[in-house]
């Protein structure tokens, strides 16, 4: 399918003096794709100069436009010496080849340059002319849409979900070639930038061709990392759910939101499959290794984690045998198919029949044992492995697909960490392709399952588990088996029964290791991540007794390696689920001779223990109903058969048994002391500062238990950077540095979002990596939403109100500095380690909330700048339309780190550009909002002696086109308010 990309160099403006004595510059423009290349005409002495150019023509087939990226390079013309390089612009031509894409891409882009940022913009247009080819062996992939949102998208319906599709490609660093050593640092940038470039765009093209082999014509949650694995090579990989998709094109689709999220994904953006099926099998081969000795490996399968005793009793009859028919046909069908993964966390109702729990995979892998480390075939080989311990732990659990999948690496010279987790789940498979079950069927069963519940009900058997499990009857429907405790990857389904407010539960973890080489320092790795893993999950429930809560979604574990340290820092958003049983207790006890001011300790650690449970259950507003004792179900176990969390080395199960294992009707939690010293460290682990007063977090989307968002937000990212000391580091010392690390950053993001109380920071993404030696770096990304403190809040208690009008006299003194940051100054905070925040005050919106829309929306509706969100949405808005993702790789250097300000000032300067280029490429593209975004790398390496830098940062999003309520509100006269359709509160704008 042969394409013609035509291109027009306009105009320039505000570029840097290049001509010392004339303090201007004479800028001319080299235009490139493929090996073709054009230039305009010198532009003598002048800083914004007006070239426009004739249109430069170039001749290419489709898969060539969807590889390579149209490069604009801006230089100063010297008579008698070498031009020299003003920046570059790349521009990627994949958004045009789309059918209901933008047909031409025209706006000012920022004139990027890997030494000194950005240095002026160009004004540039872009055409493109496809001529279609429908040649069953091309090998391009045009028209294939691609999303980085996890859910399916605004504006479209899936008609089919066909599963999973991944590809990875491997090319050598041109950081780590010979000719390296002779050219200038620019240039090595470049050519890092431009081969990434390259690399992004095969993958994918592939991606594309293999979901065009399953018959679909989208890509939904698509994530792509880079590894750069040094001298073996760079490799680029993505992995996806395949789907077809069709457009809304109903007017109600464009009506102005008034309403809560939730129900704007009841609104059917799934619909069901047609009768016929469509054929969806994966023509990939799976390639096997090639002569590589591989590490050992660490797989985990986590269902609740970690349970408190072995429940018996047999599951409600009612439903039993239409559930048990309805597993079998479902398994038999998905048998004829490639084992599903999915890449979504957020579904519609009805998809989701039952959640089995966690499950992950890591394995450690030797680098330097690639025979060909420019071929993917070993790569292929190690992540097969991965995805067949996921899909052995999934089929364990009772389930026939993995939900909220992702992958990650973590990689320290020769050694690499693979990890893969997910949630075994049960679908519905009328929502699946090759889905058999008759509709009657379903129907009967869905009668016997209540809504709201349904997805907590067990999938595996009751009778032949292979984990100790405590399990209670449904306190919903009181039919089905239920855990007593659930940990997912997804976001809260939209129709689970939720009591209170949910809120950010982490997990940190550091531990030393020795430094060694190759595979002694593989198996040092190999043996410590086990523990490492038990240690998080350990936290993880600890915590979420703490908050009084059973269930936390969201779940993101991150292990990190280093040349002398692991680092483990696990997120989740906890919550009270009505369907789980209520959480018991923690119990401190100590296995020490009796001493009276040890035991008075331990009564005073107990009794501080006991009122932050009380606190938290009052902070988050969670009474459940009491029920009565017979829905309770398992007895107590045996007190050697439960689980015994933080114990000494020398601790004999014979003692454990003289424990007072109970708390009242509940089971408790047991936390086993050495000493005072072991009993002050607990203490501290879990009992984490909570937020001030009016502010609340998650790394979810959307805050379970709020629901009356106002439009103001503002989205933030924020990196810290600390050295540690190398002397006397033990891991009690690093593991208090790890969490004052984290928790100072958070304290910081309050402080700094005080005026917007009361508000939530929603989708908290924290992402830890170990760049150097004794170097730790936290990056934060998230989004600030208030909602409304004068509207009572959707709950089952009448309290409420009185406390939330408590915390607004609370923090009322607060409310009188406003919040005045700006992307160009450095923003100052109390804290010594080296920070950049990058935070941009929100433009005003359309008032009133989305569950009673009460307020007159801002006539005002003009956008001043593109909008950014790490959200799927925009707030007060409709997404009319996506443009395309942004997929964006930039590296920046710097010899005179001092001089600009040290890590905060160069770290922040060049997130500022980031933002800035993000919005130029959205803005030419005619979008005005990127949805979805994500920085997925941030890696920051500094050499203070010589007083240089680098940091290389990835980021993604889906570019889109949205419109205010204030510009609908002609059609939603039209329709009735009860058929209007509702939008997701919240996303927010960075600079």
């Amino acid at each position: 399918m042969p394409g013609k990309l035509k291109v027009k160099i306009v105009a320039g403006r505000h570029l840097p003096v290049m001509d010392r004595a004339s303090d201007l510059t004479d800028a001319f423009v080299e235009v490139k794709f493929g090996n073709t290349t054009f230039k305009t005409d010198v532009y003598l002495k002048s800083l914004n100069p007006q070239w426009n150019s004739e249109w430069f023509k170039f001749e290419v087939d489709d898969e060539d436009l969807q590889d390579e990226p149209l490069q604009i390079t801006v230089l100063d013309h010297d008579t008698y010496s070498a031009n020299d390089a003003i920046g570059k612009v790349y521009i990627d031509i994949d958004p045009l080849l789309y059918s209901e894409a933008a047909t031409v891409i025209s706006g000012w882009f920022p004139i990027y340059d890997t030494i000194h940022g950005i240095r002026g913009e160009i004004n540039v247009i872009v055409k493109v002319d496809l001529f279609n080819d429908l040649n069953r062996f091309r090998q391009s992939s045009c028209g294939v849409k691609f999303f980085c949102t996890t859910s399916i998208p605004k504006c479209y319906r899936a008609v089919i979900i066909h599963g999973f599709v991944e590809e990875l490609v491997v090319n050598e660093d041109p950081e780590y070639q010979w000719i390296d050593r002779i050219r200038t640092p620019r240039a090595s940038n470049e050519a890092r930038q431009r081969l990434i470039s390259l690399m992004s765009g095969e993958l994918q093209r592939k991606i594309g061709l293999k979901v065009l082999e399953m018959r679909g014509n989208a890509v939904v949650g698509y994530l792509q990392c880079f590894d750069l694995e040094g001298e073996s090579g760079l490799v680029v990989r993505a992995i996806g759910t395949a789907c077809t998709l069709d457009k809304l094109s109903s007017p109600a689709a464009f009506l102005p939101a008034c309403n809560s999220p939730s129900k704007e994904m009841k609104e059917s953006p799934l619909v069901h499959p047609p009768s016929h099926g469509c054929r969806s099998t994966h023509n990939s081969p799976i390639h096997t290794a090639t002569g590589s000795r591989l590490t050992q490996n660490f797989s985990v399968s986590v269902p609740t984690l970690i349970y408190t005793g072995m429940g018996s009793g047999s599951a409600g009859k009612e439903g039993g045998p239409f559930k048990a028919l309805l597993r079998q046909q479902t398994q038999s069908a998905l048998e004829q198919r490639e084992f599903p993964f999915f890449t979504l966390t957020a579904f519609p109702p009805g998809f989701l029949m039952h959640v089995g729990g966690v499950v992950s995979a890591r394995s450690v892998k030797l680098l330097d044992r690639i025979h060909n480390p420019d071929e993917p075939e070993t790569r292929d080989a190690w992540w097969a492995e991965i995805r067949q311990e996921i899909k052995s732990h999934a089929k364990a659990l009772g389930c026939h697909a993995v939900v909220g999948y992702s992958e990650s690496t973590s990689i320290c010279e020769e050694v690499c960490i693979l990890s893969a987790s997910g949630t075994a789940a049960v679908l519905n498979p009328r929502f699946l392709q090759d889905g058999t079950v008759e509709g009657c069927l379903e129907q009967r069963l869905e009668e016997n399952l209540p809504a709201g519940c349904g997805f907590c009900h067990i999938p595996y058997d009751e009778l032949n588990m292979p984990f100790p499990a405590h399990l209670t009857y449904c306190c919903n429907c009181r039919k089905q088996k239920v855990p007593d405790v659930l940990f997912t990857t997804i976001d809260l389904p939209i129709d689970a029964t939720v009591i209170g407010k949910g809120c950010l539960i982490q997990a940190r973890l550091c531990r030393l290791k020795k430094k060694a080489q190759a595979e002694a320092n593989a198996t040092a790795i190999s043996n410590l991540l086990p523990f490492m893993e038990y240690e998080v999950h350990t936290q993880l429930m600890n915590k979420l007794k703490l908050k009084g809560m059973n269930a936390l979604f969201g779940l993101r574990i991150q292990i990190t390696v280093g040349e002398n340290m692991l680092m483990g820092l696990a997120s989740a958003t906890g919550v009270y689920l009505a369907a789980l049983p209520t959480p018991g207790g923690i119990q401190i006890a100590g296995k020490t001779p009796n001493d009276g001011s040890y035991e008075q300790h331990i009564s005073h650690m107990q009794k501080k223990i006991n009122d932050t449970i009380a606190k938290n259950k009052e902070l988050y507003e969670i009474n459940p109903p009491d029920i009565s004792e017979e829905i309770i179900g398992s007895p107590i176990p045996e007190p050697r058969q439960r689980s015994r969390l933080l114990r000494s080395q020398s601790e004999s199960s014979d003692e454990v048994t003289e424990l007072d294992l109970s708390h009242g009707k509940k089971d408790a939690f047991v936390l086993e002391i050495d000493d005072t010293d072991a009993m002050e460290d607990v203490h501290s682990l879990l009992t984490d500062v909570p937020p001030p007063s009016g502010f609340y977090s998650c790394n979810t989307e959307i805050m379970p238990g709020i629901n009356n968002w106002t439009s103001e937000i503002q989205m933030f990212t924020s990196v810290r950077v600390i050295r540690l000391s190398s002397l006397n580091l033990t891991n009690q010392a690093l593991n208090k540095n790890f969490n004052d690390l984290c928790e100072n950053l958070l304290k910081s993001l309050y402080f700094k979002l005080r005026s917007m109380i009361p508000c939530c920071l929603c989708h908290v993404n924290f992402t830890v990596s170990l760049p150097e030696d004794e170097l730790i770096q936290v990056t934060v990304t998230a989004v600030a939403i208030t909602f409304d403190k004068n509207q009572a809040l959707q709950t089952t208690k009448t309290h409420v109100e009185k406390s939330l009008q408590r915390a607004s006299t609370d923090n009322e003194e607060l409310l009188q500095f406003p919040l005045e940051l700006c992307s160009d100054s450095l923003p100052s905070h109390p804290f010594p380690p080296a920070k950049a925040v990058t935070v941009e005050k929100a433009s005003p919106m359309g008032e009133g909330n989305f569950r009673n829309r009460s307020a007159p929306p801002c006539a005002n509706s003009t956008v001043g700048v593109v909008k950014m969100t790490p959200l799927s949405f925009i707030p007060g808005a409709k997404i009319t339309k996506y443009l395309g993702i942004i997929n964006m790789f930039f590296i920046r250097e710097t010899t005179s780190l001092r001089e600009e300000g040290g890590v905060s000032g160069f770290l922040h300067a060049f997130i500022a550009e980031v933002f800035a280029m993000v919005r130029a490429h959205v803005a030419a593209l005619g979008g005005n909002a990127v949805v979805s975004y994500i920085m997925k790398q941030c890696v920051f390496m500094e050499n203070p002696n010589k007083n240089q830098a680098q940091c290389l940062i990835n980021v993604s999003g889906d570019a889109v086109v949205f419109v205010r309520e204030s510009e609908l509100e002609v059609l939603s006269t039209q329709q009735p308010t009860a058929n209007c359709q509702p939008s997701c509160p919240g996303g927010e704008v960075t600079t």
